[in-house]
């Protein structure tokens, strides 16, 4: 990845860009950064102008002062979506990033065309291991090495942005189920079958969404964009290119 940054109100960020066509934005998720996407985004490319963004704190994109929040994070996405890419986008988020972008088809439903939610819940209660912590010290040793490897805040900045992510899930996601109903883009919502939340949040995502539709990946756990990604790249391509067809025997969709 070569990449680019922008100015944009609260951070400079960095994004990659290739291929050609429809707009599709990657969103990463938590301590993680765009090269999450390494086995996604070439197949994608085939079909769209594929942006993946570094948030705040992340990869190559610096940190800035203030805590890090979903909040923020959505904010600068919207201000990417109005100043690099400028016009309405598909939107994929991964984890963290599917919250983000859940976040942006709420509050900018004008600038979303659809939406794919990969391992990303409305709610931290959600979780399958609901409360629990992470533990700070096992993230830096585990992960300090490659935020290092592009930050251009330094290895030892890690730690800082583990410290406001952690901060920030011990109350976030926070979103009341029912505002799940004022989705209004199409909406692929994706899970590995064992994944960090339970299937039954996968569900209330899925039922809460009105014009979604529920893709569950055999074998798979939180990275199942990189365990199967052939399969993963093949269902969201589809999802993003071909319109709803009319099912032989519809029960939820009947109506």
């Amino acid at each position: 990845m070569t990449g680019a940054y922008v100015d944009l109100p609260a951070v400079r960020t960095w994004y990659d860009e290739r291929g050609s066509g429809d707009p599709l934005v990657l969103l990463h998720g938590g301590l993680s950064d765009a090269r999450f996407f390494q086995h996604n985004v070439d197949s994608l490319a085939e079909r769209f102008h594929v942006f993946a963004t570094d948030q705040r704190g992340h990869g190559h994109t610096a940190d800035v002062e203030g805590p890090i929040t979903f909040d923020a994070m959505a904010q600068d996405t919207i201000a990417f979506l109005q100043e690099v890419v400028g016009r309405p986008a598909d939107l994929v988020g991964h984890s963290n990033g599917a919250f983000v972008a859940l976040l942006i088809a709420l509050r900018s439903p004008n600038l979303v065309r659809r939406l794919v939610l990969v391992s990303g819940g409305f709610h931290r209660d959600g979780l399958v291991h609901a409360g629990d912590p992470f533990d700070v010290d096992e993230v830096v040793a585990a992960l300090g090495s490659s935020y290092a490897e592009v930050s251009p805040d330094g290895e030892e900045h890690f730690r800082v942005v583990v410290e406001k992510t952690a901060e920030m899930e011990r109350t976030e996601p926070a979103l009341p189920e029912s505002e799940l109903g004022k989705v209004r883009a199409r909406t692929l919502v994706m899970f590995g079958d064992d994944d960090l939340v339970t299937m039954e949040h996968a569900n209330a995502t899925y039922e809460g969404i009105p014009d979604s539709e529920l893709a569950i990946v055999p074998g798979t756990s939180h990275f199942l964009l990189q365990e199967k990604p052939a399969l993963c790249n093949e269902i969201i391509g589809r999802f993003l290119t071909e319109d709803a067809m009319a099912t032989v025997a519809p029960i939820r969709r009947a109506g």
